[in-house]
């Protein structure tokens, strides 16, 4: 009691003034950096360039402008994920009046002030949306659609009005005539005494358009999709630089803005350090970049608030507020954007490495990457290979967040947490800033770490978290979000002030003319620290300890005169095969499963190798070095080492001895660290961590433990170690509080390491309002040891014999169609080694029958981003209209696709061009769940044989702990596979057995096995390849002149027709078969199909001519009567002659429907060409003639409407609402002025999800 008393009147105790609190707000007492600064005021960041790897860098947000000493604060923005790139390789020419057509099919006037010397303007453009985040599009969404709405409100009231206009003229009893507004201006006006027959079907045709109309209004709620507005883009050289301009009048409601006359130009960021904002809606800040020639622009966003706020937290300048500065507000920044804004602001392998390209070609001398993912392996892949280059031969001192996955241990993420040469950061939270940043009422007495901050050791052993910062501060954050600062808490945080407090140090170093090297500031960082918290376990959480800048200068005006000298650790066990370990690759040694010891102690041997900078002279600095190193142990009764060691630069070795004997349950940490005996002041050289765990062994194979009597108080943690008995799958555990008054939230998270494997991590967040009790299930491997880890939240509480389930999912393989390999523009992509980086594009195609949800899955390489040599890996699936419907990278997410025909694009990356040919066949997998309809039911048995006799049926067993039983599975049988399933696929379920204890809320088991099951190849059907020359009448020359004559029209279809060359030996080869073959339907339909698929020509109108005479000779050259004649006979389906003459037909039927779409066609696309489109009055004047020849239609007097007559012979064939003609019949309504009608008809070709559109056109 006396101590709970004492404990309340310190924590009530702790108030803030105003000063403290916005100190509070961004922390700095904590790492001495106020002090610093207060001591060396010239030593405020100045002369630091910091690249920060983030989500991107908004230079229009509040304080990050100038620098302490007036300099641009941000000297560059880069995209280096290219996810803000916009193709501008199509290039224009404006006409007199300064017109250009954008990449987007709008006129655009080009300011007649901007100097073009060579008159060329490269256009692109892009959805606005793509460029912002998800946060910006919900909120323009949100504020778009109440506009709309409005609108759309309007517009159906008065087509309701039209509509009853209408219906009154029809009434007998109403007005002899009646005027409406039809299309928008044009009014419609109707004689009621012509129109007096009900049955009048030009009357029946308006009102069916204007009740169209008034359907499709009231559906637009429903069906509202905002894909966002389009934004052109102009680009071109002044004959000095790259100039860009943009076109956002799509973006803006009143119309004269936003014009791209009016734009301001800008050019590449690091030129005139300028940027633009898209509306005063969005508030969004950009700039631009361009690349390749002109051929890419680069528009820079952010891709969420994070990168801003963690710049600053580094260097943010606020003169007139200078407690809510950063760290080190002299600093400057380039910011490079790692965070691609297709994938959530997920960062991928090609930002990572152009990001690393930008610090080496901006000099950067420090790198800050507030942004990680779990790895398997610790140390490994192409990124830490570039990293280390980095570090080692530009000096280049790399600063990142170890992660929010804790409290459990080996939780550090990658690559901050992982990778030797980089500075893994802590979060730390101080009584100031709980009082402060986060308004907690009773603040703690002493600061603490974050309780969700990942914790070591890594997978191999090493320490895992190097240092500790402030993990929460209020800092800048983006314009668009329509604020100035707000709090943000994490190891991202903690990453930028660490980073800020090194920039510092670089400042001072470069001012006093110190040497700078990563590996000094390293040891001093670390050797400088204030510990956190009294137990040696508690490095595994914080670190060396909370960094303080002043004592860390110190120690490097001491060192000054010090080699720069890195010492790389590499352990190996001696006697390997009497122990087991949960590491693949143990650099560091992290002791597991204790119990399975076969001696009381063991060896090991360390080799200590002194690296220097690649720049390092061999007679100057390798040579003269030699150090006489003391070892010590912090523990000697557990860990022994020899007490001396000479170094030179060719690295020495040594042994330890550990002995765990007397050790108890639990975690234990221990260190081997050598002192420099000339030195002592200079502290641990290099240390060697050494972390035990011994786990509570199950006593009398009983599956039941408990932990009682565990005390918590904010941010404790308690850790328990269990060794999970062999055969066991998962652990149900309950949970129960008592002993308080207030809530309580808990952290309850379980790891267990294994080889070849990431660690199996499971965690749970239980808030108790009252004493009660909560229950859980989690997945483990028997045989291994288990940490449960139970943490209360650092600022809370201040003051089996079951059925067997199976559910499938479909796995289709495909290789791909095509790939492509190339260079990348060497302007953002060559390695600082000079090594050109190369891309390698491979084109999937597949085919979905029915909407679903897929996946694909490249299992060589899904979920691994860091600890992969290849460095980027980024797919799109687009159909056939290329419109983009889903994007990914190593962690490819389930995207919803309607039926229909896809392809998917592959994106690889490297410098190593046979590493990459030999990825050209690389097998995707195409995975999709089943719908319930198509659910297997599987039969099991307890004989091998018997899912082939039918005996043995397997229904329930007892199992017993540690004994094995087996059952075996039938195959579904083949008319139980889905359909669309074809030979090749790859079936996929999960198997679980057993049942949850009561009171477990898990709505499945946590346990499940996979079961698979390969779908065979169909029977080849053994008539399809039957010979039949015994029936053919026809003699072999015949035969053989069918063949060549087949050949030829084949050879006329794979020409290219690019160039007026080969266009001109294209028509030649047309004219010579169509002499030797005249009238051979086959070739004419061949003719015409590649006249249709020709591009570039710029004469549209005689373009269109030769289609239509192209498809006139094909229509020709078919008896039309004959065809007729065929198809109202029904065939023997059994008769093989006949069903051979019935394909035939249906081909020279589909050859003739096809001419005539593709001739209806072109007669649309001369008219819109000429500006021929057919009046409202003549539709109207049209009506008025009906009631005299009884036909209705547009006429004209001096010429036949082909379109008209050409749509009659086609309708008389096919069914023009079929999704393969139907976009001629929205043509022909249109043309009729009957906007609703054709408006009804697109909208039911695009839900039918039919076949695409053949080609596009003006409608």
């Amino acid at each position: 009691m006396p101590e709970d008393n004492n404990k309340t009147a310190s924590l009530t105790s702790f108030k803030l003034n105003e000063s403290t609190f916005l100190a509070s707000l961004m922390p700095k007492k904590e790492i001495a950096a106020d002090r610093f600064i207060e001591s060396n005021p010239q030593f405020d960041g100045r002369g630091v360039i910091i690249a920060v790897f983030d989500s991107g860098v908004d230079p229009a947000a509040d304080g990050l402008k100038l620098t302490s000493d007036g300099k641009p604060k941000i000297l560059d923005v880069l995209d280096c994920t290219g996810s803000g790139d916009i193709d501008t390789s199509k290039v224009v020419k404006a006409d007199a009046n300064s017109c250009i057509t954008g990449a987007s099919g709008i006129s655009l006037v080009v300011n007649p002030a901007w100097t073009n010397p060579t008159g060329e303007w490269h256009v692109g453009c892009k959805l606005v949306y793509e460029l912002f985040t998800s946060s910006l599009t919900s909120r323009l969404k949100k504020e778009r659609k109440k506009k709309w709405e409005e609108k759309n409100q309007e517009a159906i009231a008065e087509a309701v009005k039209n509509l009853d206009q209408f219906d009154q003229v029809r009434s007998r009893n109403s007005l002899r005539t009646c005027t409406v507004i039809y299309n928008g201006n044009e009014e419609l006006t109707i004689d009621a005494e012509k129109h007096k027959k009900v049955e009048d079907i030009s009357l029946k045709g308006i009102r069916a358009d204007l009740q169209s109309r008034v359907d499709y209004l009231r559906k637009q709620a429903d069906n509202y999709d905002d894909r966002g507005p389009v934004i052109d883009a102009v680009v071109w050289n002044d004959g000095d630089v790259w100039r860009v301009a943009l076109d956002t009048q799509s973006l803006e409601d009143d119309s004269e803005c936003g014009k791209l006359a009016d734009f301001i130009p800008l050019t590449n960021y690091r030129i005139e350090r300028k940027y633009g904002i898209f509306s005063k809606l969005d508030a969004c800040s950009f700039v631009t970049n361009v690349f390749d020639k002109g051929n890419i622009l680069s528009i820079v966003t952010d891709s969420s608030p994070h990168g801003t706020h963690v710049a600053g937290i580094a260097t943010a300048f606020h003169p007139k507020e200078p407690l809510l500065n950063g760290i080190a507000p002299g600093a400057q920044v380039i910011s490079c954007k790692i965070g691609d804004s297709r994938l959530g602001s997920m960062e991928t392998g090609t930002g990572l490495t152009r990001a690393l390209i930008a610090v080496v070609e901006h000099k950067c001398d420090l790198i800050n990457m507030s942004y990680g993912e779990p790895a398997m392996l610790p140390d490994y892949g192409r990124f830490v290979d570039l990293v280390n280059e980095v570090v080692d031969k530009y000096r280049v001192i790399f600063i990142s967040s170890a992660g929010n996955s804790g409290p459990a241990l080996t939780t550090v993420g990658a690559p901050g947490g992982t990778t030797s040469s980089i500075v893994g950061i802590g979060a730390y939270v101080s009584p100031a800033m709980a009082a402060g940043a986060h308004c907690i009422v009773e603040p703690p007495s002493e600061g603490l770490e974050y309780t969700w901050s990942s914790r070591g050791p890594t997978a191999d052993g090493d320490l895992g978290v190097s240092i500790s910062a402030p993990g929460g501060a209020v800092a800048p954050v983006p314009t668009w979000t329509l604020q100035r600062r707000m709090l943000m808490n994490g190891t991202s945080m903690s990453s930028p002030s660490a980073c800020g407090g090194v920039a510092l140090l670089i400042s001072a170093m470069k001012a006093e003319g110190i040497p700078v090297s990563p590996y000094n500031v390293r040891t001093a960082l670390e050797n400088t620290t204030v510990p956190i918290g009294a137990l040696p376990e508690d490095k595994l959480s914080t670190g060396h300890g909370l960094m303080q800048v002043d004592k860390a200068y110190e120690y490097i005006q001491q060192c000054r005169n010090s080699p720069c000298v890195w010492y790389k650790i590499t352990i190996n066990q001696v006697g390997k095969a009497t122990i087991i370990i949960s590491t693949l690759d143990v650099n560091d040694p992290f002791l597991d499963s204790l119990e399975k010891l076969t001696v009381p102690s063991w060896q090991w041997t360390v080799q200590v190798e002194p690296k220097f900078h690649d720049d390092a002279n061999n007679m100057e600095q390798l040579v003269p070095f030699e150090e006489c190193i003391q070892l010590h142990c912090t523990e000697n009764a557990v860990v022994r080492a020899p007490d001396f060691l000479l170094l030179t630069h060719n690295g020495r070795t040594f042994n330890i001895i550990v002995d765990p004997t007397s050790l108890s349950d639990g975690l234990h940490y221990y260190e081997v660290y050598g002192i420099d005996c000339r030195a002592p002041w200079r502290g641990p050289l290099f240390r060697v961590p050494i972390t035990i765990t011994k786990p509570i062994l199950l006593k009398d194979c009983s599956p039941l433990i408990t932990f009682s009597g565990m005390s918590f108080l904010p941010g404790h943690i308690e850790r328990r170690f269990v060794q999970v008995p062999l055969g066991a799958n998962w652990v149900e555990a309950t949970m129960r509080t008592s002993g308080f008054d207030t809530a309580r939230r808990f952290f309850v998270d379980t790891v267990q390491i294994c080889p070849l494997k990431r660690p199996i991590k499971w965690e749970s967040v239980v808030t108790f309002s009252s004493p009660s009790a909560s229950s859980f299930a989690f997945p483990v491997e028997g045989g291994r040891t288990i940490e449960l880890a139970l943490a209360q939240f650092w600022s809370s509480g201040i003051g089996s014999r079951e059925t067997t389930n199976v559910d499938f999912q479909v796995r289709v393989p495909y290789l791909p169609i095509e790939s492509k390999l190339s260079a990348l523009p060497a302007d953002r992509d060559k390695l600082p080694s000079g090594k050109q980086i190369l891309a390698l594009t491979l084109t999937y195609k597949f085919k979905l029958e029915d909407g679903a949800k897929i996946k694909p899955r490249f299992p060589l390489l899904n979920n691994r981003i860091y600890d992969t040599k290849f460095e980027s890996q980024f797919y799109m699936i687009t159909d056939s209209n290329k419109r983009v419907h889903a994007m990914g990278d190593a962690y490819p997410n389930a995207a919803k696709l309607p039926k229909g025909e896809y392809n998917l694009q592959l994106y690889l990356r490297h410098d190593n061009v046979q590493y990459l040919e030999k990825m050209k066949q690389l097998v995707v997998f195409i995975e999709r769940n089943l719908e319930e309809k198509d659910f297997i039911r599987l039969s099991f048995f307890s004989q091998p044989d018997g899912p082939v006799m039918g005996n043995g049926t397997f229904k329930s067993s007892d199992l017993i702990p540690g004994a094995l039983e087996a059952f075996y599975v039938a195959p579904p049988t083949k008319d139980k596979l889905p359909k669309n399933c074809p030979a090749g696929s790859v079936l996929l379920g999960e198997i679980s057995y057993g049942k949850l204890s009561y009171g477990v809320k898990k709505e499945e088991n946590p346990v499940k096995n996979t079961v698979s099951y390969l779908v065979p190849p169909t029977k080849v059907d053994e008539d399809k390849e039957k010979n039949s020359s015994s029936t053919c009448s026809k003699s072999v020359c015949e035969r053989l002149g069918e063949e060549v004559r087949d050949t030829k029209i084949k050879f006329l279809g794979s020409l290219k027709q690019g160039t007026e060359e080969e266009r001109s030996e294209w028509k030649e080869l047309c004219a010579s078969l169509k002499s030797e073959y005249p009238d051979h339907s086959p070739l004419l339909a061949k003719i015409l199909e590649s006249l249709v698929s020709r591009t570039g020509d710029e004469d549209k109108i005689h373009y269109n001519k030769e289609v239509i005479d192209a498809a006139n000779e094909v229509v020709n050259s078919i008896d039309k009567d004959a065809l007729a004649k065929y198809f109202s006979v029904r065939v023997d389906p059994e008769d093989e002659e006949a069903e051979k003459t019935r394909k035939k037909m249906e081909a020279t039927r589909e050859q003739y429907t096809d001419s005539l779409y593709k001739k209806g066609l072109a007669l649309v696309e001369i008219d819109s060409t000429k500006g021929e489109k057919t009046p409202i009055e003549d539709a109207i004047a049209a009506v008025d003639d009906s009631s005299k020849d009884g036909e209705s239609g547009p006429k004209s007097c001096n010429r036949p409407d082909l379109f008209e007559e050409n749509y009659k012979e086609l309708e008389r064939w096919v069914d023009m609402k079929s999704s393969k003609y139907s976009m001629l019949l929205v043509v022909r309504e249109r043309r009729r002025g009957r906007l609703g009608t054709a408006l009804k008809v697109l909208i039911d070709m695009i839900q039918d999800d039919g076949e695409p559109l053949r080609k596009s056109f003006m409608i």
